[in-house]
């Protein structure tokens, strides 16, 4: 292997996350044929097979499987240097990879922003996916900070909390419910939900809000998107349980109604998340500090969520709001 390029690794890395030869030519802007000799040359020096035909899909061989988990490791090194040169440079420059669930992204894009214009040289990748698969990104290295609510059980994992985040349920506006106050959760488990899919954080935070009602609810569609769900309750499909901020506009207009539910708003906490082991590049550090000092201001400046909701959350888990910290120890990116 001591012949074996930087170049080949990198494209063996891409042909391994999408296990498609076409979409990796396509990211890395080759041709097909190109990406085929780069892998072939890997596979020259390893002196093994690392992917296999069979039928239309390509799989990784267990050679391929353990190339890859070195792989990703080596070019992660490598923009460590990379990073740490620049720093020495003087330079407020670097590469930033963020991965967050599908209910950040109503404000997160703000957040990026403000960090963009205090670390104008930092270039930024943003991912936005379901839990289960950003708990994969992280698990397998791919991003270099996630943002999530509901925290797995896995020691392997830092996470700190910076913002609190609010459920509610909403209905059509024209909902018998919607001018009543003060509802149990008695009275809506004969309702109809449309609800996020398995593996989403929302999901995982309606299992916790319901508790032992979650079994009685009549779940009558299970939908990958918030945009279809509004889009469902407003047809009159059923109530959701949704991000504050998935609805937020909706409210202020009178699309969807706020049902003024016993226990919601459910509070949870925003947390960003790492690999506890992993060495966070200056850029990381510097977004991981920022988001912690000035998170849960810049969310509520852009949201206005605690208007909406009312100074003070009604539901029984208030205390879970999130007290962020301002982190003195991040390293700079700023001279």
């Amino acid at each position: 292997m001591k012949h074996a390029t930087l170049r080949q690794l990198k494209v063996f890395e891409c042909v391994a996350r999408h296990l498609s030869f076409t979409r990796a030519a396509r990211e890395l802007h080759l041709t097909q044929p190109a990406v085929s000799t780069q892998v072939k040359q890997l596979e020259e020096h390893a002196g093994l097979p690392l992917f296999e035909q069979l039928g239309k899909k390509v799989y990784l061989t267990p050679a391929g499987a353990e190339m890859l988990q070195h792989g990703r490791s080596i070019l992660q090194h490598f923009e460590e240097v990379d990073e740490a040169m620049q720093q020495h440079r003087g330079g407020s420059r670097g590469r930033l990879n963020v991965t967050v669930i599908s209910a950040a992204d109503y404000f997160f894009p703000h957040l990026l922003a403000a960090f963009s214009r205090a670390y104008p040289g930092v270039s930024l990748d943003l991912g936005v996916v379901n839990r289960a698969e950003l708990l994969r990104r992280i698990g397998e290295n791919q991003t270099d900070l996630g943002v999530m609510v509901r925290l797995p059980k896995d020691p392997e994992l830092q996470a700190e909390a910076f913002a609190p985040h609010p459920y509610v349920i909403v209905a059509p506006a024209s909902h018998p419910l919607a001018e009543r106050r003060k509802l149990r959760l008695s009275l809506i488990a004969g309702e109809r939900f449309v609800v996020r899919e398995e593996g989403s954080d929302t999901r995982s935070a309606m299992a916790h809000g319901f508790g032992h009602w979650l079994p009685r609810l009549d779940l009558a569609m299970e939908l990958g998107s918030n945009e279809m769900i509004k889009q469902a309750v407003k047809a009159g499909m059923g109530l959701a349980f949704l991000s504050a901020y998935a609805v937020g506009l909706e409210l202020k207009i009178g699309s969807l109604a706020l049902l003024d539910l016993e226990g919601f708003p459910l509070m949870e906490n925003w947390y960003v998340v790492h690999r506890r082991r992993k060495r966070l590049s200056p850029a990381a550090s510097a977004f991981k500090a920022f988001l912690i000092a000035e998170g849960a201001q810049l969310i509520e400046q852009c949201t206005h969520l605690g208007a909406l909701l009312g100074s003070a959350p009604r539901g029984q888990h208030a205390a879970a709001r999130a007290t962020p910290r301002r982190s003195g120890g991040a390293p700079s990116l700023r001279r």
